[in-house]
């Protein structure tokens, strides 16, 4: 990646900030962009101490910076809050930078002749009713649910994608995101993961959801950045899961994270949202096909290393 320029949508988040030093560390010069809605400032000054860093605040579904003297050769959309905590409160927003947003940068992609990857979500199955899920599979989704505004907006974001691949030979990638974890994510996410750590960490009741049998498969964030960028460098402008395909129940997960960090906590049950996932897990044999793509982070060692970076904000 050497003198290649990366511009990273969304580059705040803990995801797209580990894209960007994993870029970084490959030599390229990365431009971030980010309008700190949901993203961390601190994961900003962590990347600004690289002189190949480049940082905008911005939002992308208003207006994107002036780029006309800037090459740019991989444009990554990555700028969606993705926590169902963010569904209720800021759905709107949701909606527009995965519509406007992923237009605008598409747009860029075309100009600037870039290659361009959506980040897309294990979302579009919605409540899967195969398993595990494959590619081919085009989902189970409540369109007005309360979890719509991510779901769908994310299905059109592929769909404008692959419309600019097929009518402007834009050069696009789309990746499907599994449950994804680790340092650099909020306390308050309100996905799975960082609820337990953090309840553990405090000696709170875990709070399950449901009776604790639906599933997850838990991804840590370095090993999801491969999967990204071994997509990014195929030649397969087609959809391609990625994540970890190892399942565990919401209920062992929970018991692992007590076991794990020595905690005290006990599990409390509640009440299951409406069109909460009961399975999920990918099918990532097509990955596999196209890289030598494997997980290495054990669930033990990602769990620690995501406790040691709660502990530095808790």
């Amino acid at each position: 990646m050497e003198g290649k320029t990366v511009l990273v949508a969304g580059a705040a988040g803990f995801v797209p900030s580990t894209l960007c030093e994993h870029y970084l560390n490959l030599g390229a010069k990365v431009i971030g962009l980010d309008n700190f809605i949901t993203g961390s400032e601190s994961n900003i000054e962590l990347l600004s101490k690289s002189k190949n860093f480049e940082f905008h605040k911005h939002n992308i579904y208003e207006s994107l910076p002036d780029f006309k003297s800037q090459k740019i050769d991989y444009i990554l959309s990555m700028a969606s809050p993705a926590s169902p905590i963010d569904f209720g409160l800021i759905p709107l927003e949701i909606m527009r930078v995965n519509s406007e947003g992923t237009l605008k940068l598409l747009e860029l992609a075309k100009e600037k002749n870039a290659r361009f990857l959506e980040a897309s979500t294990s979302e579009v199955y919605g409540d899967p009713e195969i398993h595990p899920q494959t590619e081919d599979y085009v989902g189970h989704v409540n369109p007005i649910g309360p979890r719509s505004c991510y779901d769908e907006s994310k299905r059109f974001a592929e769909a404008l994608t692959m419309s600019f691949h097929t009518k402007y030979k834009v050069d696009t990638r789309i990746v499907r995101i599994f449950n994804t974890y680790g340092p650099r994510m909020r306390p308050n996410d309100g996905r799975v993961i960082p609820n337990f750590i953090t309840q553990a960490m405090r000696g709170e009741d875990l709070t399950v959801y449901g009776d604790g049998t639906q599933t997850r498969s838990y991804c840590y964030s370095t090993d999801l950045v491969q999967a990204i960028h071994n997509v990014l460098m195929s030649d397969d402008v087609t959809p391609f899961n990625c994540g970890n395909p190892d399942e565990y129940t919401v209920k062992e997960t929970a018991e692992l994270v007590i076991k794990i960090l020595g905690s005290k906590s006990k599990i409390k049950y509640l009440p299951l949202p409406k069109d909460d996932p009961k399975r999920r897990r990918p099918n990532i044999g097509k990955l596999q096909s196209i890289s030598d793509y494997k997980p290495v982070v054990k669930f033990e060692d990602g769990i620690k290393a995501t406790a040691e970076y709660f502990k530095t904000l808790l």
